[in-house]
């Protein structure tokens, strides 16, 4: 039976082999016929639609619809508001479309998950842990956002003193504050740098300097950085040297950097108290006191 199975599957390649070498010159005829007729025809280019990926296939718009559907629940949050509060971030890459469908799926996810546990732990208990995981995927995303934009606003704070050296040295030098800025984006990193690139970038694409450095200062929203808008557009107007200008705001800003280092001391006491009434002074009472309470224990007896 397997000398037979081997004999009918080597006849049959064999005659595969067969019909390939006749049909050879009639399949080379084939495609030289067909390259002629297309030669020189122009090779259509994919569209934008083939080109995509699944992801801006399927999940962009199905986070647009999602998206829509959140503004629609909540007509006071706007898709501008959102993209300002994720420029504050300095999430960069993330769209406002995406962030509200996160949040939706988020609550959506801890509702469903809630309710699971509502069907084993039952309703009382179920129904606690289900608000508590909506309200959690609802809120953390903001929450995130806000305090990335915290930090960001902070980290920014301290790097403005020197960048505005640096700027102050390269305007003084002859450079303009285009170059400035540029030479900046040279030779420094972080958060301001990137605020700095961006509006320089605004600039070069035609944007005026104005309203790039306005727009610069609505994504940062820090009291220093709208000061230091304010004087470089003062200047523009009014032809006010640039150099002096840099120079008063650096030592303003490190100045104000100073005063807030100097609170922040002032204020580690007070935040050092809490810990320490809640975990030093108990451990240290059971240490000093609890060999008296033993001694007291012996001494009479209870």
């Amino acid at each position: 039976m397997l000398f037979l199975i081997v004999a009918v599957g080597l006849l049959a390649f064999s005659g595969f082999l067969v019909s390939e070498v006749v049909s050879m010159p009639e399949r080379q005829r084939r495609t030289l016929v067909r390259r002629a007729a297309h030669y020189g025809a122009v090779r259509a280019t994919p569209t934008e639609r083939e080109r995509a990926t699944l992801h801006e296939r399927m999940l962009v718009p199905v986070s647009g619809r999602i998206a829509r559907l959140m503004l629609r629940l909540n007509p006071r949050e706007s898709l501008d508001a959102v993209q300002q509060k994720l420029l504050a971030a300095g999430m960069h890459d993330v769209s406002p479309s995406g962030f509200l469908a996160a949040k939706a799926i988020l609550a959506g996810g801890g509702l469903v998950l809630g309710l699971l546990l509502t069907a084993v732990a039952g309703p009382q208990t179920g129904l606690l842990f289900t608000l508590a995981l909506v309200a959690g995927g609802w809120i953390a995303p903001g929450w995130i956002v806000g305090s990335r934009a915290s930090r960001r606003r902070e980290q920014i704070g301290r790097e403005l003193p020197d960048a505005l050296d640096l700027l102050a040295v390269s305007v003084e030098a002859g450079l303009g504050f285009d170059g400035a800025i540029a030479k900046l984006t040279e030779h420094m990193d972080g958060s301001l740098v990137d605020e700095m690139s961006l509006a320089l970038g605004e600039m070069r694409v035609g944007e005026s300097r104005s309203e790039a450095l306005k727009k610069m200062a609505g994504r940062v929203d820090t009291p220093e950085v709208s000061s230091f808008v304010r004087a470089i557009i003062q200047a523009d107007q009014l032809g006010i040297s640039l150099g002096k200008i840099l120079r008063v705001q650096a030592t303003d800003s490190r100045l104000k950097r100073q005063a807030a280092a100097e609170e922040k001391a002032m204020k580690a006491p007070i935040k050092m108290l809490f810990p320490t009434v809640a975990f030093v002074f108990p451990a240290m009472f059971i240490v000093i006191l609890g060999p008296a309470f033993l001694g007291l224990k012996q001494l009479f007896g209870f």
